[in-house]
């Protein structure tokens, strides 16, 4: 099996992005799969179109997205994107759409074809915070997440796919009293444990 798991550069002015860290850090394999690593802009313009070329290239067999949630406490694994871009700050080249369709004519929501409650369910086992979320926001995170799926429903079927958000970690909560951190390790952990879950429910 072949997984494409990716992360995004830093946006907003933060230093670093906690999901390219950790999908960096992460093993070569994992119970077997390749794993191919790569990074997405965060531009709503640029990131579906170069997430489908990697697809294009690789041929992986499943998708696997990882971006950054500031705020959330546990890893968030998303059911649900909508088609929707609506921006409360720009882009990384201050794009900041406002009630714009992802793909226009396309339905108003994808669900992710990951199995979702056993990849919450797997790390939560293994002792980390996970939950399961409805809503992946309207930023580029869902827009990335809506190309995908939309993507593989026109062009590769049998491939699945979907979103998971990671925390700020702990440096980048410094100067931000209240904002819940989780350590680059255990996030590491938390998505090795995620694909498991995924090549299982594959096998």
């Amino acid at each position: 099996m072949k997984i494409l798991i990716t992360g995004f550069e830093p946006f907003g002015g933060e230093p670093v992005n906690p999901s390219l860290e950790a999908v960096q850090r992460l093993e070569n394999r994992i119970t077997g799969a390749e794993l191919i690593k790569r990074s997405l802009p965060v531009v709503f313009q640029k990131a579906v179109a170069q997430l489908t070329g990697y697809m294009e290239d690789e041929r992986p067999d499943v998708v696997i997205c990882i971006g950054q949630a500031g705020g959330v406490s546990g890893i968030t694994v998303e059911r649900i994107a909508v088609n929707l871009m609506d921006a409360s700050i720009g882009d990384n080249v201050g794009y900041q759409p406002e009630d714009v369709p992802v793909a226009a004519g396309g339905p108003n929501a994808y669900f992710s074809s990951l199995p979702v409650k056993k990849i919450v369910q797997r790390i939560k086992d293994n002792g980390l915070p996970a939950v399961l979320s409805n809503s992946a926001g309207t930023y580029v995170c869902n827009n990335t997440m809506y190309g995908l799926l939309h993507h593989i429903e026109q062009h590769c079927p049998d491939v699945r796919g979907g979103f998971i958000h990671v925390p700020y970690i702990p440096e980048q909560v410094l100067d931000k009293p209240g904002k819940a951190s989780m350590a680059l390790g255990d996030i590491v952990k938390a998505l090795g444990y995620a694909i498991e879950a995924v090549v299982d429910a594959r096998a």
